[in-house]
């Protein structure tokens, strides 16, 4: 009960200090203010590239498995080890849907950029991506409307496609887009004049039924929307525009528990496809999500190196701020201090009246900087993500707490040894 009672009295002669000296108090927790705000705002930050991560890695599925020409996360002055290696074959997800015991799925996908045009309106450079009908199961495809393309649209290469939500909005308006045919847009180049001279480019349009709508997906990483892209059986696109085996890749979906398995299988069976030699180095890349993590780790690490960094210069500095206000304050209330003593207070008490002081004044510029802090991340959300959570409030008041009592404790401290007959004497 006494101790309850010292921790009131000096919670009271804290607030009653404060008050009287509110434009001291008030300048002295301005570095508290901005550490709070840098702390608070990076953690929101960081929460945001994480959530808009890890969304945008969910898209690319955690059970798929990329065949590729190059790996994920090369640098780029490792293009030559990588440049010589052969295209990746459409013919090797056969040979895989054939022999693995680990797939589920597999499909070749295949991609192009194009015009598209319908009616007076016109989309540059849209992304037209090609497979098989198991790459619907591969990623799960959601539909919006209609349907996606079948087993008999992709043998026969029926002029069929799926539109992005961002494409439908802004080739059909105001019109329900089943059922219309839109104009693909291929281009080649001929040799023109005499002897085959000059260079003439031609451009060709096909017309393509739209039988289905893709649910909306939003953005890769805040760069790449899957919402404008337009997808269209493996055969179809051969037939329109020819497939680019530089950018081909067979995509395998496996248990996430026997990832690692699946993984090793898929490396010997295409070493075997490709007659790869014992010994020899593999001259394909099977990625997985795994290493855009890894990626992100690595700017996660140097994103709260500066932060934290910046964040405990600000926090230092306001902290030296407050130790100096309650120096003045331990020096103006000697007196006091000395009374308190000859009537009997304990060290704890002179101690503990001190520190609390410390700790309400950055307390309250902590409060200041928590509600500045959803002002700034309202702003950031403007231009990219961020996410002021629970658990960021109550860091910033505990980051508070420990300032206040690291650099409030050695005037405190000061405070609790004064000698109460000098105390007394002090004018």
């Amino acid at each position: 009960m006494r101790f309850i009672n010292e921790v009131w009295e000096g919670l009271r002669i804290a607030f009653l200090a404060i008050r009287n000296n509110k434009l001291r108090s008030g300048l002295t927790t301005l570095g508290i203010i901005i550490g709070i705000v840098m702390v608070t705002s990076m953690f929101t930050v960081i929460n945001g590239i994480e959530r808009s991560f890890d969304n945008s890695v969910s898209m690319l599925g955690n059970d798929v498995l990329r065949i590729q020409r190059f790996p994920w996360g090369a640098q780029p002055g490792d293009w030559w080890k990588y440049i010589n290696r052969p295209n990746i074959e459409p013919d090797l997800a056969e040979a895989i849907h054939n022999r693995s015991t680990y797939a589920k799925a597999v499909a070749p996908v295949s991609f192009y950029v194009s015009n598209v045009k319908y009616k007076g309106n016109q989309i540059k450079g849209v992304f037209m991506q090609a497979s098989t009908p198991d790459y619907s199961e591969i990623n799960q495809i959601k539909l919006d409307s209609g349907r996606f393309y079948t087993d008999e649209d992709n043998r026969t290469a029926r002029n069929v496609c799926v539109l992005g939500v961002d494409v439908l909005e802004a080739l059909f308006p105001n019109e329900q887009p089943l059922g219309k045919k839109i104009k693909l847009v291929s281009q080649s180049f001929q040799q023109t004049g005499p002897g085959g001279m000059g260079v003439q480019m031609k451009e060709s349009q096909q017309n393509c039924e739209v039988i289905g709508v893709l649910a909306k997906q939003g953005k890769f990483l805040g760069l790449f929307s899957f919402d404008t892209q337009i997808q269209m059986p493996y055969n179809t696109m051969k037939k329109i525009f020819g497939i680019n085996k530089q950018g081909l890749q067979i995509q395998v979906r496996v248990d996430l528990s026997e990832m690692d398995a699946a993984q090793d299988e898929l490396t010997g069976i295409i070493r075997a496809v490709r007659k790869v030699k014992p010994g020899d180095a593999d001259n394909f890349a099977i990625n997985r999500q795994e290493a855009f993590r890894q990626q992100f780790d690595g700017i996660k690490t140097v994103i709260y190196s500066v932060g934290l960094f910046l964040t405990a210069l600000s926090l230092l500095v306001g902290g030296i701020g407050v130790m100096n206000i309650m120096f003045v304050s331990v020096k103006e209330r000697t007196k006091e201090i000395g009374i308190r003593k000859a009537i009997g207070a304990p060290k704890r008490a002179i101690l503990g009246q001190f520190l609390f002081e410390a700790v309400v004044i950055c307390v309250f510029g902590g409060l200041i900087g928590i509600i500045l802090s959803f002002g700034v991340t309202a702003f950031i959300n403007t231009i990219f993500t961020a996410v002021m959570s629970i658990g960021t409030v109550l860091l910033a008041f505990s980051i508070c707490v420990v300032v206040g009592i690291i650099f409030g404790f050695i005037p405190a401290w000061s405070a609790a040894n004064a000698n109460p007959i000098e105390a007394l004497r002090y004018e």
